[in-house]
């Protein structure tokens, strides 16, 4: 039996109503595997929700759980009970700001425990305030709201994050990423790769790791040069940045960047950085309240009418059209799930303005 390094932890996940049920597995099935590992029931967890009554998932299954947030908050500080990580287990929804929820992570931060975000629960997080100057993961659909409701976090579109007692993941299996970070800095290596020959996963990402491929992109890029030309591009989606600069930081001609472009991706340099201000355009439109002017103008875009154009063209559907879309369907959603809060929206906004009248 291997001789155990460290004391053991206790994990309270707080299921949000419509959570990931691919990342919390994936959070607890890493934890479930290093047991197994270790032959030692090392890892604890204990499900939580408001009331404590089974939350249904985002795919319409429903988890039995442990406890109440009520309940779990009288157990902070008691021996035999007391947790190390608290974990909010969000889904693909920010959910409307939750005050016991709040008083819950400031007294688990008081008591210096880990606050883990995964998927749209780094929202919770980041709504007490307890994110600020944290760097922080978001899923790539919810980074555009995130940034703008958000402006103290570091937020990034990578697959987890880790910086000090934060840790936040995008969601789906990066969740099992992020989680077999704890049996690393409990154990070693070594664990940690059994953990995965466990689960059959090949690779586990590093912390800072891309969530996904760019856009249009094959199977993989293998130009370290058209790598740095994208993530210049997604940081300056409000003030696009003249191609030969990009392509001159890079030690690339502008003919070469054309050509990598056209032979990886398929598309023009001006072409893939159109697609990717209208992708965020796009999400601002499904999932904020933002003026669409206000919009343009955030995603780099001279003239309304010139974005109303490039987006017809793109999805084929005024940015009006497609905000009454999101509307409706937010309409027959379950209450509770609205994704933007019409304070935030303000505030937002506020700085958009501000940021169009300084340009």
């Amino acid at each position: 039996m291997l001789k155990m390094k460290v004391a053991k932890r206790l994990f309270s996940l707080y299921l949000e109503p419509g959570f990931s049920l691919q990342a919390f597995s994936s959070a607890v099935e890493a934890l479930r595997l290093a047991n197994e590992v270790l032959e030692s029931e090392i890892y604890a967890w204990r499900v939580v929700t408001d009331d404590g009554h089974p939350v249904k998932s985002s795919c319409g299954l429903t988890i039995s759980v442990d406890t109440s947030l009520k309940e779990e908050r009288g157990l902070l500080g008691k021996m035999g009970s007391f947790p190390s990580v608290a974990v909010i287990c969000g889904g693909s929804h920010p959910l409307s700001a939750n005050r016991a929820l709040h008083g819950w992570l400031r007294e688990c931060r008081a008591r210096k425990l880990c606050l883990v975000g995964i998927a749209s629960g780094i929202f919770s997080i980041a709504q007490t305030g307890l994110a600020d100057g944290r760097t922080c993961a978001v899923h790539w659909e919810q980074f555009p709201s995130f940034v703008e409701q958000f402006p103290n976090v570091a937020a990034v579109q990578s697959a987890y994050e880790i910086d000090g007692d934060t840790y936040s993941c995008s969601g789906g299996d990066a969740a099992f990423d992020m989680f077999v970070q704890f049996v690393i800095q409990d154990y070693d290596s070594l664990i940690a790769n059994q953990v995965c020959e466990k689960a059959a996963a090949m690779r586990v990402r590093q912390p800072g790791d891309r969530q996904r491929l760019p856009p249009h992109a094959g199977a993989a890029i293998h130009h370290d040069g058209l790598l740095k030309i994208i993530e210049q591009m997604e940081k300056h989606l409000d003030e696009p940045v003249a191609l030969e600069d990009m392509a001159a930081s890079s030690c690339l001609s502008r003919r070469q960047v054309e050509r990598i472009f056209s032979k990886q991706i398929g598309r023009s340099p001006a072409r893939y950085y159109l697609e990717m201000r209208l992708e965020r355009a796009h999400l601002l439109i499904l999932n904020s309240q933002l003026p669409i002017v206000e919009i343009a103008m955030a995603c780099g875009f001279v003239s309304a009418s010139h974005f109303s154009k490039a987006y017809r063209e793109n999805y084929e559907m005024t940015p009006r059209e497609a905000r009454s879309e999101a509307v409706e369907r937010r309409r027959s959603e379950p209450a509770g799930r609205s994704v933007q809060h019409v304070a935030q929206d303000r505030h937002a906004a506020g700085r958009l303005r501000k940021h169009a009248q300084n340009s």
